[in-house]
């Protein structure tokens, strides 16, 4: 029996009625800063214990060492070679090229990200930066109706944009990652929606500018990494930006919940398209368009739905694992689960220094209590690619939780040694 998946998204296996590719004649540039109340207000998280620097770095020295331990010895990570009752839709091989380049793209830039010295490190980051070099080119679209490419080469860019910056010093090296990472755009832009944004199935036409629904957090994925590389001088054509916002816009309802896909945008109301729903989406959604310049994601709509999340992330947590996709509470999947602490990480950086704080120990809190026996997170059975994405979104986010529990406890340090002087 198979399902439809991709690295972080599924195809919403729900009855339902697409009503079609209408497009209304509103664009993001004409959104003002004045947004609704329902997207400020809403439920708070209760206060938690500090989590303590100590228990930060544990936690990520375990999942480095997972990562060590489970990587290819082509320098990749993931494999095709676990499966179970209900296997994800995946045509071979171009599927499995697709979610193998996303999920080392992923480690890669974890492993980056998290600043470990040690030389096995050092090495994992090079084997998995030449598997890129070698592999990544070769990534296309598997079958007309499977856009898994989508994933890979998004990931893949926010991994080209950190080794870029990695290799600081060394032209030839920097001009070879650019060159790779101008294949990444090219391909993104030869499988835009046609109606604007991404999309990682297209089972309506399988045409070759996919004629499907685009759906909201694919284009959210595409539209931070595509910012990530514009950081280290990738030049984005900005029709391709305003077509992807767009394509958001017309999913996002006025308390800033996020439609699954533009295939459900009349169907606002149906619960994977509510506030508990959309827990995961929202973040991502939310950063995409500010990062793109959306006035409309003021902080305090950062701030309203960083709250809804770590106050409501039980409900995140009750699909974690779950072999079906969609089968939890408001048709949420276990895939969402790292993806959205992730993008959370993320949103909390766009926040005033002073608040974040409390924001990221309850992120740590929570990524501390899941991790895994063997240094792992995952949450849902991915083939052979679960704990390695998993394990790299949770180092993503913590590393952030690590570099605000340092500030915090210089400011503290700081403040006592004035105090002492006086």
């Amino acid at each position: 029996m198979t399902t439809r998946f991709s690295v972080v998204g599924v195809s919403c296996i729900l009855l339902v009625t697409w009503f079609g590719h209408s497009v209304p004649q509103l664009h993001a540039e004409e959104v003002t800063s004045s947004v609704s109340p329902l997207a400020t207000t809403g439920p708070k998280p209760k206060p938690i214990e500090a989590v303590s620097p100590e228990a930060v770095e544990r936690a990520i020295r375990r999942g480095v060492d997972f990562l060590l331990l489970r990587q290819n010895r082509d320098g990749s990570w993931g494999s095709a070679r676990n499966t179970k009752s209900l296997n994800i839709y995946a045509p071979v091989p171009g599927a499995h090229q697709a979610f193998r380049a996303a999920v080392t793209s992923l480690c890669v830039s974890a492993l980056i990200d998290v600043k470990d010295s040690r030389s096995e490190v050092q090495e994992a980051i090079d084997r998995g930066e030449q598997w890129l070099l070698e592999n990544l080119g070769n990534v296309r679209r598997a079958t007309p109706d499977a856009i898994y490419n989508t994933w890979a080469h998004a990931y893949a860019l926010e991994a080209l944009a950190r080794l870029i910056q990695r290799h600081k010093g060394r032209p030839e090296r920097q001009a070879a990652l650019r060159e790779l990472m101008e294949g990444q755009l090219d391909r993104l832009i030869r499988y835009e929606c046609l109606n604007g944004g991404w999309a990682y199935y297209d089972f309506d036409y399988g045409t070759q500018k996919p004629g499907s629904s685009t759906i909201s957090f694919v284009t959210a994925t595409v539209l931070v990494a595509l910012h990530d590389a514009k950081q280290v001088g990738l030049t984005v054509p900005p029709k391709i930006i305003d077509r992807a916002k767009d394509s958001i816009l017309r999913q996002r309802k006025p308390d800033f919940s996020y439609c699954y896909g533009e295939y459900l945008k009349m169907v606002p109301m149906h619960p994977v398209n509510r506030p508990a729903g959309s827990l995961g989406r929202s973040q991502a959604c939310n950063l995409a368009m500010r990062l793109w310049g959306d006035e409309s994601v003021t902080d305090e709509v950062l701030r309203a739905w960083l709250d809804r999340f770590f106050a409501r992330d039980g409900w995140l947590d009750l699909g974690r694992k779950r072999p079906i996709p969609h089968e939890s509470f408001f048709a949420i999947a276990g895939y969402f689960f790292y993806y959205g602490h992730y993008y959370a990480s993320r949103c909390i950086e766009l926040l005033p220094q002073k608040e974040r704080a409390t924001y990221y120990n309850h992120l740590a809190a929570i990524l501390i209590d899941l991790q895994e026996k063997d240094g792992s997170w995952w949450d849902y059975p991915l083939y052979d690619y679960h704990q390695q994405y998993g394990t790299a979104f949770a180092l993503l986010s913590l590393q952030k939780c690590r570099i605000e529990g340092r500030k915090a406890a210089q400011a503290e340090g700081s403040s006592s040694l004035a105090a002492r002087s006086q």
